[in-house]
């Protein structure tokens, strides 16, 4: 029977068979596949869903849904719903959790109950790969983190692995106690390798310097100065509040993975800048002083619009997070998963 048409049962994949799913996938080709896709008009990608509340302490708690459809030999389709609360690690739970629900092309059957968590996490840091490959500087040596939790430690797994000239990684977290317990991670990991791994005081001073700089944090102010960014400076601003505007004012090139998510977005900066009137409606249009978003990053993977033209362009990119990108690695993990025997298979 295909398992796909099983009216029956849905198989549900824990986080832990997810991880071991996963090394039999390559991440960032699936990622980098899908982004080409969504820049050939062949993925749909609604608006998400956004529920947010306090919880009995007051701490801030939030529901997203993703839903998304990326079209290939056989339509991948389906729904990731990540959840976070600020007041999980206090109890020592991860801020963010959730399932990807995948669906049957040809029955809209859940067919697929996948954990999010790690998926999530991968897909983020694989994005910001692949934007340090299309467009940081030849030759990266300096890694800024500001942020040192679970996202922090994604990125560092796998921008380690793909960056061997890489001689300084910077971390600065609010939490010195974090910053410490993560560096000291890393620098178990590296062994041999000759790298520095150091604990910033300042975000300043782990940004200064920094060939790419990542923010990874769940700030909602920003802070990160224009004139802190060196020339050829790429930052991957994938917790999307930590520049300040004049970051994205003064950048050489800004790049989006969806103009028409973030520009809907008013809880971003971005989204925000724009109903302010300081971004332009169009991609690559000025329009009366106001200066436009230069490209999606699925343009540049494709090769419709150049990645760095200049060693010394300041360039950010802002990610919104993409679902069609969760349900694409997700669907990859089903059929990994299926090869290898993995998964409980649970009554409808």
């Amino acid at each position: 029977m295909n398992r796909d048409l099983d009216a029956e049962r849905i198989l549900y994949l824990s986080e832990r068979e997810v991880a071991v799913a996963l090394t039999k996938v390559d991440a960032v080709a699936v990622i980098a596949d899908a982004l080409k896709r969504h820049a050939w008009k062949l993925t749909k990608l609604p608006a998400e869903s956004y529920l947010s509340w306090q919880t009995p302490e007051g701490a801030f708690a939030r529901s997203l849904g993703l839903p998304g459809l990326i079209q290939g030999e056989t339509a991948e389709i389906g729904l990731k719903i990540i959840n976070s609360s600020l007041a999980n690690e206090p109890r020592g739970l991860p801020r963010a959790s959730g399932l990807t629900l995948l669906f049957c092309e040809t029955t809209a059957r859940v067919k697929a109950i996948v954990g999010a968590a790690r998926i999530s996490a991968l897909r983020t840091a694989c994005v910001t790969a692949i934007a340090v490959d299309l467009l940081g500087t030849a030759r990266v040596e300096s890694l800024a983190v500001s942020g040192a939790g679970v996202l922090a430690k994604a990125h560092l797994d796998l921008l380690l692995d793909r960056l061997p000239e890489l001689r300084v990684v910077r971390i600065f977290d609010v939490s010195r106690e974090k910053s410490r317990a993560l560096a000291a991670a890393l620098r178990a990991e590296l062994g041999d390798r000759e790298v520095s791994v150091e604990v910033s005081e300042t975000a300043k001073e782990a940004v200064i310097g920094a060939d790419v700089v990542v923010p990874v944090t769940t700030t909602t102010t920003g802070y990160i100065e224009a004139g802190w960014l060196q020339p050829g400076a790429l930052v991957v601003n994938v917790s999307l509040d930590d520049p300040l505007p004049e970051v994205m004012l003064k950048a050489d090139r800004l790049v989006v993975d969806d103009w028409g998510l973030v520009r809907a977005d008013d809880r971003r900066l971005l989204g925000r800048m724009w109903r302010e009137g300081l971004i332009a409606d169009s991609i690559g249009v000025p329009a009366d002083g106001r200066r436009p978003v230069d490209a999606e990053l699925g343009e540049i993977v494709a090769g419709l619009k150049p990645g760095r033209r200049r060693p010394d362009e300041v360039i950010v990119v802002n990610p919104f997070g993409l679902g069609i990108l969760d349900v694409a690695v997700a669907h990859e993990v089903y059929r990994a998963a299926l090869k290898l025997g993995l998964g409980s298979y649970v009554e409808r």
